[in-house]
């Protein structure tokens, strides 16, 4: 059996420099695609690791100063518990961000994302109202706006955890 042109292509220049010009952009793109997406994984891989650090170094500093304040009687001012809450409270967003990340490694679904990031965003206003003294501020008037601004940022949150537990359930994904 004679090979002819119409029965085998693969001998035919012509061809073959038509599937590589086709097949060329598509493979550098789908190469370029897998790189980049490997380096963002490898990104968020160290995110992962630098929160679960940043963590652990916070837990071991929270202890010691703990340690240190209960001889010098410091542990009963008021003003160190809060200190102490606040660092505790800083320690869970870390936490809430280090879930965060390790979603998007594991590429969960949006709705799971979401709720991490709302749940964070409390935590966070929480630690911010907790710690929130008038002192700190040049007039009654910038503290009284930024309680109201607290304020709104807290309520915003309570409707979106509430839409997001309401409507969530109903909803695919």
């Amino acid at each position: 059996m004679a090979d002819t042109p119409a029965t085998d292509r693969s001998t035919d220049s012509s061809a073959i420099d038509q599937a590589d010009d086709s097949s060329d952009p598509r493979s550098r793109g789908e190469q370029f695609s897998d790189l980049t997406g490997r380096f963002v994984h490898g990104v968020e891989l160290a995110a992962a690791a630098l929160f679960a650090l940043l963590f652990g170094i916070g837990v071991v500093d929270l202890a010691l100063q703990i340690a240190e304040s209960v001889p010098t009687g410091e542990i009963t001012d008021p003003n160190v518990v809060i200190g102490f809450i606040e660092t505790g409270l800083l320690l869970l967003i870390i936490v809430e961000v280090y879930q965060t990340v390790v979603a998007y490694i594991e590429q969960s679904n949006t709705r799971r994302i979401v709720r991490l990031v709302i749940y964070t965003g409390v935590i966070a206003m929480v630690r911010k109202v907790i710690i929130f003294r008038t002192t700190e501020y040049p007039t009654t008037q910038d503290a009284l706006f930024a309680a109201v601004a607290y304020g709104t940022v807290i309520l915003g949150l309570v409707a979106l955890l509430f839409v997001e537990r309401s409507v969530g359930p109903s909803m695919k994904g």
